[in-house]
């Protein structure tokens, strides 16, 4: 499932996440599995996963980013 990463747009509906790629090929690795419920919204400040909830809780997940195509792909950015 593609998700928007621009801290606005709601998921629309259940989804667990293990990772969340970018368009320009780095990958946010989660550090363990999140589930984000229907409503909730990610986006990236300061280089961080961050989730605002349906609620208004927000959380940023332990994770660390990666490269996943090009040259140096799976290193560490």
């Amino acid at each position: 499932m593609r998700l928007i990463a621009d801290g606005a747009t709601p998921t629309s509906r259940l989804v667990l996440v293990n990772d969340v790629e970018t368009d320009d090929g780095y990958a946010f690795e989660l550090n363990s599995p999140l589930f984000l419920a229907a409503g909730d919204r990610i986006g990236f400040e300061d280089d961080r996963l961050v989730v605002a909830r349906a609620g208004g809780m927000r959380l940023s997940p332990a994770g660390s980013w990666s490269t996943r195509c090009g040259p140096g792909s799976l290193r560490r950015r």
